[in-house]
């Protein structure tokens, strides 16, 4: 009877393993083709690009399902790396064949990465009115400087000046739609608001 208990343990061991193997290797092919955008390990080397390791979850999910849905611009790229470097694409053509059961893999996959601050000079006088932008309109939400992944909001510390810019400038102009407690805030941000905060933002080393 003890042999057949651990028989079947090692077996039930054996299937765990099993699948935690395969479902390991279907991540790693998964991200193999978002790197080619979002850098190695989703973290950016293009001013254009956000770096998307380390961000929470359930951001991530949330955020590949708006583009799925085209709720959230898609602005065209050239991929900075990988087999299709050189080419164009967009996140909806993307995400456009991915699964729901992908997306939560790919979201797993990259929260389990650290976020790496992107390689960037910030104007020091710009930075800091940011930060008063930022901890008068935006610290409620996006805690610590935008730097914490938990608050499920992504990562804005360390993200690329044009990138960062490009996005709160969408906000403002209503191209990306924002959340209903977010849009007052973004509708009152001035253009040299927008400046200020994303070098802010990116001043974060």
């Amino acid at each position: 009877m003890m042999k057949k208990l651990l028989g079947l343990s090692a077996l039930a061991s054996g299937v765990l393993l099993g699948l935690s193997l395969a479902t390991g290797a279907m991540a790693a092919d998964l991200t193999t083709s978002c790197n080619g955008c979002h850098g190695p390990d989703g973290a950016s080397t293009d001013p254009n690009i956000p770096t998307i390791a380390g961000a929470s979850a359930a951001y991530l999910t949330a955020t590949m399902n708006d583009y799925k849905k085209k709720e959230r611009p898609c602005a065209e790229v050239t991929v900075p790396g990988g087999d299709k470097k050189g080419t164009k694409s967009d996140m909806c053509k993307a995400l456009a064949d991915v699964s729901a059961a992908d997306i939560d893999t790919l979201a797993k996959a990259y929260a389990g990465k650290k976020f790496v601050r992107f390689n960037q000079t910030a104007d020091a006088a710009l930075a800091a009115k940011g930060k008063a932008v930022h901890d008068a309109q935006c610290e409620k939400c996006h805690s610590e400087g935008g730097s914490v992944a938990d608050d499920d909001a992504g990562i804005m510390a360390g993200q690329p000046l044009a990138y960062l810019k490009a996005q709160l400038t969408d906000y403002k102009s209503g191209k990306r739609p924002a959340p209903s407690k977010m849009k007052p805030k973004t509708d009152a941000l001035q253009p040299a608001d927008i400046d200020a905060l994303a070098q802010y933002y990116a001043s974060f080393k």
